[in-house]
């Protein structure tokens, strides 16, 4: 081989070397793409059951704080998303609740019931193999009712408002004896809000039938409406199940109109998850996975 030959095959190695490089890189980040599309298809899912303790206090029917036993149903998906890189996830809660309480002086009683939709994203923060922190926001929906059994005039109240609530969320992963638990802990805060609520002594055939509807309908801040719900869960295996045992506090409070409404409900609930895979079909089907969702 010629001297002159020598610089050529030296370039020519290079830009062999830089090619094989840049192919490489190429090669993993189309290897990523391939298999990241698939962390969004695991859905964790659970349906918990409850009973716990509420105390209800609505100045339109009464001044009077109604205590009593409470039942709730609670259903919540999670699942990643292609969002920032995978870090943020989805979470879809519907709860449902009714509750039967009674005054102080035990001479009457109310019925009261409350429908609850909340959807929204957190982003990811990993702190290690077992523990991460998650923030973001939800839309908080919220439809209900609360009946006094003895008023006549004004029997019933209705309960309707929207939220915008920040929500934190930390999830913490251990063993004990070679049993996985997964723990976790969630609070969700309203920091804006439309809410529904008739004026001091207003009635509703005043509002629905004769047009008087001035004020009714009222923006809320954590002032005029400071609520929280917090959630506190553990999921572990039996047999071949997941059970979730769970514990909910969750206090709701306005104050708009002239009028006072709380509810202060403790709530233990035990159910089941299942984690499923999304499978590539026109119609979503679903099946059994042992992937986690978060």
């Amino acid at each position: 081989m010629a001297p002159n030959d020598l610089p050529k095959q030296n370039r020519l190695m290079r830009k062999s070397a830089a090619l094989i490089a840049i192919l490489i890189g190429l090669s993993g980040k189309l290897s990523a793409q391939k298999d990241f599309p698939e962390a969004n298809r695991y859905i964790t899912r659970a349906t918990s059951y409850g009973v716990g303790y509420t105390k209800i206090l609505d100045t339109y029917l009464s001044p009077q704080e109604y205590m009593g036993v409470e039942g709730r149903i609670y259903r919540e998906s999670m699942r990643l998303t292609r969002l920032f890189d995978g870090n943020i996830s989805l979470q879809n809660i519907f709860q449902a609740n009714l509750s039967y309480t009674h005054n102080k002086v035990d001479n009457n009683n109310t019925f009261a019931g409350l429908v609850n939709w909340d959807y929204g994203l957190h982003y990811q923060f990993r702190l290690g193999n077992n523990l991460k922190l998650l923030a973001g926001a939800l839309g908080d929906f919220n439809c209900g009712f609360v009946y006094n059994l003895q008023n006549t005039n004004n029997p019933a109240s209705a309960k309707a408002y929207i939220n915008l609530a920040a929500s934190g969320m930390a999830i913490y992963r251990f063993h004990i004896k070679n049993i996985p638990f997964v723990a976790r802990y969630q609070a969700n805060v309203p920091v804006a809000g439309v809410l529904f609520s008739p004026n001091y002594g207003q009635s509703y055939y005043e509002i629905f039938t004769l047009g008087n509807s001035d004020g009714v309908i009222k923006f809320t801040t954590p002032k005029t409406q400071p609520a929280i719900r917090q959630l506190l869960s553990l999921d572990f295996p039996v047999l071949s199940a997941k059970l979730r045992l769970s514990y909910l506090w969750d206090i709701q409070q306005s104050n708009v109109n002239q009028l006072k409404t709380h509810t202060y409900s403790h709530i233990f609930m035990a159910g089941f998850v299942k984690e499923l895979y999304r499978v590539k079909h026109k119609d979503g089907d679903l099946l059994p996975s042992r992937m986690k969702a978060y």
